[in-house]
C-alpha cells in the first residue's frame, strides 16, 4: 500500500516541490487548500511542476479546527507536512493579527487535529529562521537563543513551540525544520528574489528600465526549495523526532544577489536599481547565517544547489515566463 500523506500549504512554492518530491517516492499525496476567489489560478505551482491532477485537494483552512479533524478522519495520513501560513514578513506588519490566527493558532490547530484524529501519524512544522531575528549569536543553530523581529517571525515562534510541547506533552512524532531562505522560479512575486530575478528580466526584454528595491545590505542564507524539502522529509523518517537548522552556511547580501541576476543576462544592476524607502522593513533583520552540521550528521542532508545556480535558474525562469506571458 501507498503510504499517505497530507500536505497544508500545497499549492505554495515549498508545498508544490514537496508534493512532487513525494509522489516520486511512490506516496499518495493530499493537500488542505483555501478556498479564494482565485480558484482559477491557484495550482499555477502545480501546473509549473506537470503534477496538478495527482494529488488528492480537499477544502480547508488552519483557523477551522473542526475542519481539519474531519479532513484528519478522512485522509488518514501517516505523515502531515504543516507548510501553510501567512508568510509574507512586510504583509505580517499590515496583517498582525491575522498573521498570529494563521500562522501561529493555526499550526496548533493542526498539532491538536493530529492529535485527537490520528495521534500516530508524523508531523512536520515549517519553522522559520525568521525567529532568529535579531541574531545572538553570529552563526545560528538549533541552540542559538530567539528573538523574533516581526509579527510573522512572532506566530512562527509560537508554532515551534507548540510542536516541542505536543511532542514532549503527548509523545507525538513532531519535528520542526528551522528553515532559512530558500527560493526557486517557483517564489512568489511578493519575495526580494524574485522581484530581483523578475525585474531583471523584464529589463533584459526591455519592458521595464528600473527596479525599486529596499534595503540592498540585508544578508541571508539562501539555499533552492527544492534541495529543502528533502529534508522535511528525512525528518519524518528518523526514529525520534527533533529540530534541525537546515540552510547553506553561506550568506550573501540582497546586493550580491542582484548582482548574480544582472550578470546573469549581462547588465550591471548600478545601472537599473533604484532603493526606494517604502519597501524598508519597521525593523530590519541584518544577517541571517545558519549552521547545518546537525542535519548533514543525523539526516545525512546536504544542499545540492548553489547561489549561482539557483540565481541562473530563476532569472531564466522568468524569462521564459515573460516571453510567453505566463504568471505566476
Amino acid at each position: 500500500m501507498k503510504k499517505v500523506t497530507l500536505i497544508t500549504g500545497v499549492t505554495g512554492q515549498d508545498g508544490a516541490y514537496l508534493s512532487k518530491f513525494l509522489l516520486n517516492q511512490g506516496y499518495e499525496v493530499h493537500g488542505l487548500l483555501r478556498r479564494s476567489a482565485s480558484a482559477d489560478v491557484v495550482d499555477a505551482r502545480l501546473k509549473w511542476l506537470g503534477i496538478n491532477g495527482k494529488i488528492k485537494l480537499h477544502d480547508g483552512n488552519l483557523t477551522d479546527l473542526s475542519g481539519l479533524i474531519r479532513v484528519m478522519q478522512e485522509v488518514r495520513p501517516a505523515e502531515v507536512y504543516n507548510l501553510a501560513a501567512q508568510s509574507f514578513v512586510k504583509s505580517s506588519w499590515q496583517q498582525p493579527l491575522l498573521t498570529g490566527q494563521v500562522t501561529g493558532v493555526g499550526a496548533a490547530n493542526m498539532l491538536e487535529a493530529v492529535r485527537i484524529a490520528c495521534p500516530e501519524a508524523r508531523f512536520y512544522q515549517a519553522s522559520s529562521s525568521e525567529m532568529f531575528g535579531l541574531i545572538q549569536e553570529p552563526v545560528q543553530s538549533e541552540t542559538t537563543p530567539f528573538y523574533p523581529r516581526s509579527p510573522y517571525a512572532a506566530a512562527k515562534l509560537y508554532a515551534h513551540w507548540m510542536t516541542v510541547n505536543y511532542r514532549e506533552s503527548f509523545h507525538m512524532h513532531a519535528s520542526s525544520g528551522i528553515l532559512f531562505n530558500h527560493e526557486s522560479p517557483l517564489r512568489g512575486i511578493e519575495f526580494v528574489t524574485r522581484k530581483i530575478t523578475d525585474g531583471v528580466a523584464r529589463i533584459k526584454l526591455g519592458l521595464e528600465k528600473t527596479l525599486a528595491l529596499g534595503n540592498l545590505d540585508a544578508k541571508r542564507d539562501w539555499g533552492h526549495a527544492r534541495d529543502y524539502v528533502k529534508a522535511m522529509w528525512l525528518m519524518l523518517q528518523q526514529d525520534k523526532p527533533d529540530d534541525y537548522v537546515i540552510a547553506t552556511g553561506r550568506t550573501a547580501s540582497v546586493r550580491e544577489f542582484c548582482q548574480l541576476a544582472f550578470g546573469h543576462v549581462g547588465l550591471k544592476m548600478e545601472d537599473h536599481v533604484v532603493v526606494d524607502e517604502r519597501f524598508l522593513r519597521p525593523a530590519e533583520v541584518d544577517v541571517l547565517l545558519g549552521n547545518p552540521a546537525k542535519a548533514k550528521q543525523k539526516l545525512g542532508w546536504a544542499p545540492e544547489t548553489s547561489l549561482e545556480d539557483l540565481v541562473g535558474e530563476m532569472v531564466e525562469a522568468d524569462l521564459q515566463r515573460l516571453r510567453g506571458q505566463e504568471h505566476l
